[in-house]
């Protein structure tokens, strides 16, 4: 399944992507049982996620009753996750054009909630940046509650994937801090610097997600392919690692890494006007537009 959150009305609302077309869950739950209301978790992506199968199950049951949605506006697929971690240097390409050594283990970092925006939204480009790069990331979307993962069974915890595109302020991530070294907050946090999208796959419709390729495009032009069959630290070792004395919750965000080809390797950024098309095979395209502030 293509699960989405979008917006119709000023009501956010969680739709299904089928046959080219997006189907409001609530229309459909009221329709096919003859009601005038439907359950909360038809209206709250992570709700859903929290409840697994059984919320999964009536979403197949409905998925043909609804309405086709028009004119409706592409929210991040989980608006509120209580989480966003992302991995730096995970594809040994990238750190060699970056000039940093893969780590031993995952290195993450955090992303705001204010970074989210979703399909065919505006990526601002902040006034006090003149440096604001691309990375296209698969991500990973938790599915229940887990601390301590073990590897072996880190995957059980995926509930699906989307794509990621983890913006990144480069001029405010570096110069590092002789002491303290770079500046994640301001470097990956600004606003709409963690477009995600369009919708989830369900892990059914991806079982291998290690042979994803990935690219990227701005204005059409390919800056970024890569296959997370190359990422240094595997899926299942993510998980384990984020999860060391942190539980993760359903609707937690894991970005994976991003091949190379970003903008800082080749000295060029975003500028207003851009459209940016972050791609994974098996799931869709991501686009955004960007704006100056």
């Amino acid at each position: 399944m293509r699960l989405l959150t979008f917006r119709k009305n000023g009501v956010r609302k969680v739709g299904l992507y089928i046959d080219g077309r997006v189907v409001d869950l609530p229309r459909a739950y009221m329709r096919h049982f003859s009601t005038d209301t439907a359950p909360s978790f038809l209206y709250d992506m992570k709700k859903l996620i929290a409840m697994g199968e059984p919320a999964l199950e009536i979403v197949k049951k409905i998925a043909t009753k609804g309405p086709p949605v028009t004119n409706a506006i592409w929210e991040p697929p989980v608006p509120n996750p209580e989480k966003i971690l992302a991995v730096a240097i995970n594809y040994r390409a990238h750190g060699e054009e970056s000039g940093v050594a893969p780590p031993v283990r995952p290195y993450f970092f955090s992303k705001l909630p204010n970074a989210l925006v979703g399909h065919e939204g505006r990526v601002i480009k902040p006034k006090v940046s003149k440096a604001v790069d691309w990375e296209v990331e698969l991500v990973m979307v938790i599915g229940k509650v887990g601390k301590y993962v073990e590897v072996e069974r880190a995957m059980d915890y995926v509930f699906g994937y989307m794509v990621g595109n983890d913006i990144s302020m480069r001029d405010w991530q570096f110069p590092r801090d002789p002491q303290l070294g770079p500046q994640w907050i301001w470097g990956k946090s600004m606003d709409t610097a963690a477009p995600t999208g369009p919708y989830i796959v369900t892990k059914d419709e991806l079982p291998n997600p290690h042979d994803v390729t990935l690219r990227l495009r701005v204005n059409g032009q390919i800056e970024q392919v890569g296959n997370t069959r190359d990422l240094i630290h595997s899926m299942p070792q993510l998980i384990h690692w984020a999860s060391q004395g942190i539980t993760l919750k359903p609707g937690d965000l894991i970005f994976t890494g991003t091949p190379p080809g970003v903008g800082y390797a080749k000295g060029r950024y975003l500028k207003g006007g851009d459209v940016v098309e972050a791609e994974a095979d098996g799931i869709g395209t991501l686009r955004n537009y960007v704006v100056e502030e």
